[in-house]
């Protein structure tokens, strides 16, 4: 029996071969220039990211985003608004991990399933700092070449497209319902 003969054949192909996700909250602190009195509005922005392969099992996305904190000064008087640049690091294990890679040729991708938010934003009391919790959520993939087993069927047809009949025949054509737009629209 040859090769082409056996009832299975294995096919190379490009797949996630790792995926994983995280959801992180941090907790930074903002240094403001004025002693503050309260806090008006906090909201993050120009987020950008990196994602790289960190050894087997791991994907490290790197990332900053602005934090802006409007606050009052001053008694309540005065008004100002802070902006502070946030790096942040993180690790983000691989759940699924295929075994039947080939190759080290590897492509990663990270999505942002929650962009950083504001979650809270409040007065320090004991250094007049402003306290930022932060949140944000990643989804990474990892793809690469791996192979894949597929079952032949020893009788099957090799159909070709002059094979398949596509037409429509005069019965058939008469049969179709042309007024089904203004049906669904009384429903």
């Amino acid at each position: 029996m040859s090769f082409l003969d056996q009832e299975f054949r294995e096919i190379i192909t490009k797949a996630v071969i790792g995926k994983g996700r995280k959801f992180t909250q941090d907790t930074n602190t903002i240094t403001p220039t004025h002693k503050p009195s309260s806090i008006l509005g906090c909201w993050i922005i120009n987020h950008l990211y990196h994602a790289k392969r960190k050894g087997d099992g791991l994907v490290e996305v790197n990332g900053s985003y602005d934090v802006n904190v409007w606050y009052s000064y001053n008694d309540n008087t005065k008004t100002e608004v802070v902006t502070e640049r946030i790096s942040y690091q993180d690790l983000i294990k691989l759940a699924v991990k295929d075994k039947h890679t080939l190759g080290d040729e590897e492509k990663v991708y990270a999505k942002v399933l929650q962009q950083p938010n504001c979650l809270e934003c409040n007065i320090s009391q004991h250094d007049k700092k402003i306290v930022v919790e932060a949140e944000r959520e990643f989804l990474v993939e990892v793809i690469g070449d791996t192979k894949v087993t597929v079952k032949v069927d020893p009788n099957g047809m090799v159909l070709d497209d002059d094979d398949l009949d596509l037409e429509l025949s005069d019965d058939e054509f008469d049969s179709v319902d042309t007024d089904f737009l203004s049906k669904n629209q009384k429903d």
